[in-house]
């Protein structure tokens, strides 16, 4: 570990709070995705604008540590909660942004930061889904949008193959009969040899396909542009994102992980003729949003039993209302969209950012995690 007092000089990335070996991976592999390393010189400034819910929030310290270390790095030019704080900046601040940092999902203060801020040229979400900051205003605009896309995909990787575990070894029986003090034996599932759907393949997807290979699945991948995988050792078959794709994704699969962004095409994108297509045993993992599955399309195949079972982190109404029915039903794992939430990983976010901040900095305007503003990921 390093202490508050360390400094890390160049070719380093600059931070002087505490970090672990994991987090400085973190923004060490950031700088990697640029086409620019530490020891090119810097040619302009990352003027930045923090638009978060808590102006103290310890999670976007990095972000501070690393600008006010380096002063030829560029300066913080605010920090903003709401559209009256958003106000209150003075004019000279407002002109000098040209990096608006989202640590807090809010459209309209990220619209109206645009409107007073006319020279931003690179908007950054400290989430991998940028549903909640997206608007006419940004897509419109003429900035470059990016991500944390990669600091949240190991963590739920390893949530979708411990769900595909609890299934399979019938968690909820042994449970019981614990509980019943019951020695009674049963026939489990072999995880190898069976199939991994995934719908979304992305950088989640990836991650869950390495784990699946390593256990001996078979995986299917469904994505915008399959030719992007021609090459990918982790796949047996990709397929377009068409319904028939899907559909056809879902009679092979004896699991699913649902793992695309949330968009006006994805929206109830596993719906009542999907799960129609669905093996008998089909457990169903969604760790992308809850719009993506038709609930109440997946609680009737849960509720008869058309499907074996679901793993859910994400859902339509969060926190899930006390009367959903997904409460109620066994055959159901309901975890409160913390299944990305380790202890660490809002301040690997933000170092993300720093690494990219490092290279952009030094003239890389490919800067890594880009999102396409019109398709919303």
């Amino acid at each position: 570990m390093l202490s508050a007092s360390s400094r890390l000089s160049r070719p380093l990335i600059l931070l002087t709070i505490t970090l672990s070996s994991r987090t400085m991976s973190t923004a060490a592999n950031a700088i990697a995705l640029s086409t620019k390393n530490l020891s090119d010189p810097i040619i302009r400034s990352a003027n930045v604008l923090v638009l978060a819910k808590d102006s103290s929030d310890p999670n976007n310290l990095p972000v501070y540590d690393l600008l006010n270390s380096d002063n030829a790095l560029g300066k913080i030019t605010g920090t903003s909660s709401n559209l009256e704080a958003l106000n209150q900046l003075p004019p000279s601040s407002l002109n000098a942004t040209n990096i608006l940092y989202c640590s807090y999902p809010d459209a309209e203060l990220v619209k109206s930061a645009l409107k007073l801020c006319p020279n931003v040229e690179w908007v950054h979400c400290r989430s991998a889904g940028v549903e909640h900051i997206v608007s006419e205003e940004l897509t419109g605009h003429g900035c470059r949008l990016t991500n944390a896309k990669g600091c949240f995909s190991s963590t739920l990787a390893e949530y979708a193959l411990t769900s595909i575990g609890y299934f399979a070894k019938d968690f909820p029986r042994l449970n019981a009969q614990k509980k019943d003090k019951n020695w009674e034996k049963y026939s489990v599932r072999e995880i190898s040899k069976s199939t991994l759907g995934i719908v979304g393949y992305g950088d989640i997807g990836k991650a869950t396909a390495r784990l699946a290979k390593a256990y001996g699945m078979s995986v299917l991948a469904l994505r915008r542009n399959p030719s992007l995988s021609l090459s990918d050792p982790l796949i047996d078959e990709c397929y377009d994102n068409s319904k028939a794709s899907l559909n056809k994704l879902m009679s092979k699969s004896d699991y699913v992980l649902v793992a695309a962004p949330l968009t006006k095409d994805t929206v109830d994108l596993v719906d009542s003729e999907a799960l129609s297509h669905s093996k008998k045993d089909l457990v169903i993992i969604n760790v992308g949003r809850g719009p993506i599955i038709n609930e109440p399309s997946l609680i009737s195949s849960l509720r008869t039993k058309k499907i074996r079972g679901a793993a859910l982190d994400v859902f339509t109404v969060e926190p899930l209302p006390e009367e959903n029915e997904l409460w109620e039903l066994e055959n159901v794992l309901v975890s409160p969209h913390n299944m990305d939430q380790t202890e660490t990983f809002m301040r690997e976010a933000a170092e993300s950012f720093c690494g990219l901040v490092q290279g952009w900095v030094r003239g890389d305007d490919e800067v890594g995690n880009t999102v396409d503003k019109a398709a919303g990921y």
